[in-house]
């Protein structure tokens, strides 16, 4: 194994203009729900990878949108991000603070792996994925929530090498580290607990349930909670084979593409569930509205690169070294 070399800096952004990433997926829900962009009066960007610290990454994709009547903020609950996001959202709008606001999940995980760390480099995975919540007149939204936490177990699942805490941290490599086993014993009581719970909240009873959304973190944390739901594989979505955990953006991408599968029919009855650093869990009963059909489409494909993928990883590799396989 090549020993890690020092930390110089060649992973940080280069100056110039922010990419704001998080903006890439939001046109899509906008023309789905026939939203233009001045109408957006909030913008929610959940995430625990920033762009930068200050200003918030949600500032950059106000600008990048070009949404002139919107406020924006970051949200960090790591992989709970999405449902904390998701319920604070829904909460402004019912409350009247809001009355069309954008969320965003989106993370860029590979900015804080160590290729060298096999226990956590193949687990995770970079995107982005977003929602437009806006007042009903049906009865939809969020139908029962449970947001938690244990700071106490926070370092079992942190990234060593960044913010204030660590003096000198530039120097340092920002490094995401994980105790596996630990956080897998907590997240399958914590995500299965928050799930049954928010479904009795509803009152709703198990049968009720359309679609389980979980956070795509770990297969078998995945079957623990739809056993404690008692749902069959048919009431369950997964994409973690496709893309790793993604954090934030897990539930939020599973969505789209679930709706893009007529997985969710009208009025379904829809669980969030997360679990994450911090540690926090998350679990929210949504039921969808009428419509599962977009009023308009936006012609905006995804660029590509023309990159390999040593060529993205080399700052990981020049900080931390590369894994040498026999």
């Amino acid at each position: 194994m090549t020993p890690p070399a020092r930390f110089t800096g060649a992973r940080r952004a280069p100056p110039g203009p922010p990419r704001a990433p998080a903006a890439r997926p939001a046109p899509r829900p906008a023309a789905a729900a026939g939203v233009e962009i001045g109408q957006i009066d909030l913008i929610i960007n959940a995430t625990c990878t920033p762009e930068s610290i200050i200003p918030a990454s949600a500032s950059y994709v106000q600008a990048k949108l070009g949404a002139a009547n919107a406020g924006a903020m970051d949200l960090n609950a790591n992989c709970s991000g999405f449902v904390y996001s998701y319920v604070t959202a829904d909460a402004l709008v019912r409350a009247g603070v809001a009355d069309t606001v954008l969320l965003v999940g989106v993370e860029r995980l590979s900015w804080v792996l160590d290729y060298t760390d096999r226990a956590t480099c193949i687990l995770f995975g970079d995107g982005a994925g977003a929602v437009v919540l806006q007042p009903t007149d049906t009865e939809a939204g969020v139908f029962g929530s449970e947001l938690g936490v244990d700071g106490t177990l926070a370092d079992l699942l942190s990234v060593n090498g960044d913010g204030t805490v660590q003096p000198g941290s530039s120097l340092v490599p920002p490094r995401i580290v994980m105790q596996g086993s630990d956080v897998f014993r907590r997240a399958v009581t914590a995500m299965a607990d928050a799930s049954e719970a928010v479904v009795h909240e509803a009152g709703w009873d198990l049968d009720d349930i359309d679609l389980l959304i979980p956070h795509q973190a770990n297969q078998r944390i995945i079957d623990a909670t739809s056993r404690r739901l008692k749902l069959d594989p048919a009431r369950v979505f997964l994409n973690i084979h496709a893309y790793g955990n993604t954090s934030a953006a897990t539930i939020p991408i599973a969505l789209t593409e679930a709706i893009a599968a007529r997985r969710v029919p009208p009025r379904a009855n829809l669980v969030f569930a997360a679990f994450g650093g911090g540690l926090t869990w998350a679990a929210a009963a949504v039921r969808f509205g009428e419509r599962v059909t977009p009023i308009s489409e936006v012609d905006d494909e995804f660029p590509g690169t023309d990159k390999s993928v040593w060529d993205l990883l080399a700052g990981n590799f020049e900080s931390f070294g590369r894994l040498e396989l026999e």
